[in-house]
């Protein structure tokens, strides 16, 4: 490997142009990609076999409207009372202008929509009652008028057999019912026989109207009896017209035409009131009722606070606290934030907040309603400077300090312009390019140092020139660099195994960035040593080099591996001590999604959060979204539902619970249920499990649980219980990998000891910071919280490459030592006082680029930036710098043993290099003066052999 990587240099070295062109080539067309490129950051996290997000798909799915993004906004007056006056009409104005965008769900309209289903169905309803009452009414009467034909007959019978009498001159009695019809007019009573012929004809006369005006009534029933039921609406009003006119007209046929229909339905015939006015009201005393049994199931049955009222109308969704200086707008968007087109995300916050300031308020939009942009800005300069001094004191000069952050730069301009350039083809969270941003500058810096420092010893201690010098760095120190990339790149690797899209999307990421920065480190970084030729250690560094006789390399760090080796054992104690007892916070460690309550004090954000926790509880900040599944063709049944909202009230911590709706065919029901505590606390995850648990609900085997806090409490569980195994796997790996590099037992054992010891103590310390806040003062944390969900399992894969880079270049040094004829103690030292000025300097660099992230405003990265600066820091300075040497020390020469059939089956990787020294034809020093300029063309490049 080392020749071979030797020769990569020294190629790289003859033809930089080329080289460096290619990567030019490569950026310019990333660049270009990621230009043109439709960009897509996620701004959720989504695990598609939790209980939580399987529950949200479905309601999605079932109820499309409730799909868009959910958040609020709080407003608090500057002065006085904010459900009063301009404060008040302020909110109000500021939802209609957040619905005037398009974006945001017109809960009003909804309500109005709703409201309009339900009178369709109350009337289609109404009408078919009524069109059987019609019917019923239609038969009765066909019944009442066949009655009445058959008295009338009878009567025009009894009037043609009286005029028969009287024209034989033969008066007839007048019959019962003619003379309670006389007496009914008030007419008086005939006294001849030509007045009684007058009076007979006249009430044959109106028999046969009458029977006239039954025929046509009669023919009009059966028709309307054949009617659909729209026509009978109508051609009853003219009908009842008719009964009516008829019934006045002789009330004895209007008794005979209620007494015809035994139901009474004949009524709504007789009555002269028009049967859609009938159903009207009906229908109107019914939507009414159930509207207001709605509201009071979507009021809650233990409400915080109480609506909003602007001119004797409820603001949709605005909610005011008791003392009635805070108001909560819940906001639901149309559509995700992810599915917005660009910029309207912004337009929709604009909208909600832009005139607060003029109606006297002050607007906090939750995180939730704005789109997550990678949080890359200022602070990697600053990195940047501190890495950039750092690799000045150490190289001693600006063309070789400035070198390192080149490459670094070249490496992560291609890896994360790669990562957002093919975005729209995944998942891309915020956090994905600000990992690799972090990793890639990191390593990218590291690895380059690692290869420059070793090319300036070669040049000052060995006298070779830059040109072999460069090739022999690429092929020593760049087979470490190797060794060390594929090392963090396996590991993060490692972590597709959880089959979590968005670990996975990271984990790709980040290992693409730090394979370019080994590959730009030994490619770009020898054709940048091509041009800068020997002017990259300068004439005086030189000539203190040829000076008197130098004292051995290192004096600070041979003093140092004296004190940690005069009493190693003590020093193991110490150190395992120290780190045992940063790690016990760990016990503690709570993990979850920071929210709003985590960010930094004084954000919008946090004030959102603060706020709403104020005005309604802290469980407002944080509710869940429970489902009731019924079988189909259950009707929704008002009183079904309040009963459920009953059961869900009397769950131990539950402060309300409220109807939010139901699918169109009633089968799915959807609640809302508020915590008693806020989303982070312990609680709030004992009631998600206590919700899933059977028979909460009378008559419901199993509620669905979902909303960001029931999915990122199933996303903290299922990444918890990843740890473990991908821990394991790690330890597994790091073993096999380090028996196969050194060629030794006790140093894999050593190695991955002093890892675990890394990954305990880092996790302790940022659940200090971030969990318990014992420490939260070190990133400016005031108050307790959660562990990212995910960063454990991502900082155990990084670490554990990272550890290993250090683990590399020390004990490289140390094995190259004991190969070149040190004893197991004195390589030790040897190596350590080589290799350690550069470690430290490499560490330094890598604390710095991820300690200015701990500086944003982003609560993920925070932790991310600090987990991994702490867990550097302990790694290279008091694993790798004070525990290995002491333990190695301790074990004198057993470090390097390894069992003699073991030896010859394990392959010679030659991460030290040291078959550059025994490969035919050894390089020789440039016998010309130094600084001189480049050498002859084969004086040095031929010095590296063509075959191992």
């Amino acid at each position: 490997m080392s020749i071979l990587l030797a020769r990569l240099g020294a190629g790289s070295f003859r033809h930089p142009v080329v080289v460096l062109l290619l990567w030019a080539l490569l950026l310019v067309g990333v660049v270009g990609l990621a230009g043109t490129a439709d960009t897509q950051v996620s701004t959720s996290i989504t695990v598609g076999d939790t209980s939580a997000q399987q529950v949200l798909d479905r309601v999605q799915a079932e109820l499309p409207e409730a799909a868009g993004a959910q958040g609020t906004v709080v407003f608090r007056a500057e002065e006085g009372r904010v459900d009063q006056g301009r404060a008040a009409e302020g909110v109000a104005a500021a939802l209609k202008a957040g619905v005037d965008t398009g974006r945001v769900v017109d809960r009003e309209a909804m309500r109005a929509e709703q409201e309009a289903e339900l009178r369709a169905k109350a009337t289609e309803s109404a009408t078919a009652r009524t069109g059987e009452e019609i019917t019923r009414g239609l038969e009765g009467m066909g019944a009442g008028l066949l009655e009445v034909d058959e008295v009338l007959r009878n009567r025009s019978e009894d009037v043609a057999v009286q005029l028969a009498l009287l024209a034989t001159g033969q008066p007839p009695p007048l019959q019962p019912w003619q003379q309670e019809q006389l007496a009914g007019s008030g007419a008086p009573a005939p006294t001849s026989p030509a007045q009684l012929g007058l009076l007979l004809e006249d009430m044959q006369g109106q028999l046969d109207t009458r029977a006239e005006e039954l025929a046509g009534i009669g023919t009009s029933v059966v028709e309307l009896l054949a009617a659909p039921v729209e026509q009978q609406l109508d051609g009853v009003v003219q009908l009842s017209s008719r009964v009516q006119e008829l019934t006045e007209a002789d009330p004895a046929a209007a008794e005979m035409l209620r007494a015809g229909s035994a139901d009474g339905t004949s009524l709504l015939l007789t009555s002269g009131q028009d049967p859609r006015e009938q159903i009207e009201e009906k229908v109107d005393e019914q939507v009414a009722a159930v509207m207001g049994d709605l509201g009071r199931l979507q009021g809650g049955t233990s409400p915080a606070g109480r609506p909003l009222v602007v001119d004797g109308e409820q603001v949709p969704g605005a909610t005011v606290s008791a003392d009635g200086t805070i108001a909560v707008l819940q906001v639901q968007l149309t559509e995700q934030l992810d599915d917005l087109p660009a910029g309207a995300a912004e337009e929709v916050v604009t909208a909600l907040t832009g005139g607060a300031a003029a109606a006297g308020l002050q607007a906090y939009p939750s995180d939730s309603l704005q789109p997550l942009e990678p949080p890359v800005g200022g602070h990697e300069a600053l990195g940047l400077l501190v890495a950039g001094v750092v690799l000045l004191l150490t190289l001693g000069s600006l063309v070789a300090a400035g070198l390192p952050l080149l490459t670094a730069l070249l490496g992560v301009a291609i890896g994360v312009g790669g990562a957002f350039g093919l975005s729209e083809f995944y998942d891309m969270t915020s956090t994905t390019p600000v990992l690799a941003l972090m990793l890639g500058l990191a390593v990218g810096i590291d690895y380059a140092l690692f290869i420059l420092d070793k090319q300036r010893r070669l040049i000052l201690e060995r006298g070779m020139s830059a040109r072999e010098a460069a090739a022999t760095a690429v092929g020593t120190a760049g087979s470490a660099v190797l060794f060390a990339g594929l090392t963090v790149i396996v590991a993060l690797l490692g972590l597709l195994v959880l089959d979590i899209g968005f670990v996975t999307t990271m984990a790709v990421a980040a290992s693409a960035t730090v394979g370019l920065a080994v590959l730009v480190s030994l490619t770009a970084l020898p054709a940048l040593l091509g041009l800068a030729g020997e002017r990259i250690v300068s004439r005086r560094a030189r000539a203190r080099s040829r000076g008197a006789h130098r004292s051995p390399t290192g004096g600070a760090a041979r003093r140092w591996a004296g004190v940690v080796t005069a009493r190693p054992w003590l020093v193991v104690v110490a150190v395992v001590a120290l780190l045992g007892l940063a790690a016990l916070p760990a016990a503690d460690m709570r993990l979850g999604m920071p929210g709003g309550a985590s960010a930094s004090a004084g954000s919008p954000e946090r004030l959102n959060a603060d706020l709403t926790a104020q005005a309604l509880g802290p469980g407002a900040t944080g509710p869940l979204l429970v489902t009731v599944e019924r079988p189909a063709g259950t009707d929704s049944h008002l009183d079904r539902i309040g009963a459920t909202l009953e059961d869900l009230a009397r769950v131990d911590g539950v402060a309300d619970a409220a109807l939010r709706g139901t699918d169109k065919d009633g089968t799915l029901e959807i609640y809302a249920v508020t915590p008693e505590e806020g989303p982070m606390d312990p609680s709030t995850e004992e009631l998600v499990h206590t919700l899933r648990q059977p028979e909460v609900v009378d008559g419901v085997d199993e509620l669905g649980v979902t909303g960001l806090t029931a999915i990122n409490i199933d996303l903290s569980q299922r990444l918890a219980e990843a740890v473990p195994v991908y821990l394991g796997v790690v330890v597994v790996l790091a073993l096999f990998i380090l028996l196969l590099v050194f060629r030794s037992l006790v140093i894999p054992l050593v190695a991955t000891l002093g890892f675990l010891l890394t990954v305990g103590a880092s996790f302790g310390l940022t659940t200090a910071v971030f969990g318990t806040a014992t420490l939260g003062w070190l990133a400016g944390v005031d108050r307790p919280g959660v562990v990212l969900s995910f960063l454990p399992i991502m900082a155990t894969g990084i670490l554990y490459g990272l550890a290993m880079d250090y683990q590399v270049f020390l004990t490289t040094a140390m094995r190259e030592a004991h190969v070149h004829g040190s004893a197991g103690r004195g390589a030790v030292a040897e190596g350590f006082a080589h290799a350690s000025r550069v470690v430290v300097a490499a560490a330094v660099i890598m604390v710095s680029v991820f300690a200015v992230f701990v500086l944003t405003d982003d609560p993920v990265i925070t932790q991310f930036g600090f987990a991994l600066a702490v867990g550097v820091l302990i790694d290279a300075f008091l694993v790798r710098m004070t525990l290995m040497p002491a333990l190695l020390h301790a074990v004198g020469d057993a470090a390097w043993w390894l069992p003699p059939r073991l030896d010859r089956l394990l392959p010679e990787l030659d991460v030290e290099g040291s078959r550059l020294e025994r490969a035919p034809g050894p390089a020789t020093p440039d016998p010309r003066p130094a600084g001189s300029g480049e050498p002859e063309a084969g004086a040095v490049g031929d010095a590296i052999p063509v075959r191992s």
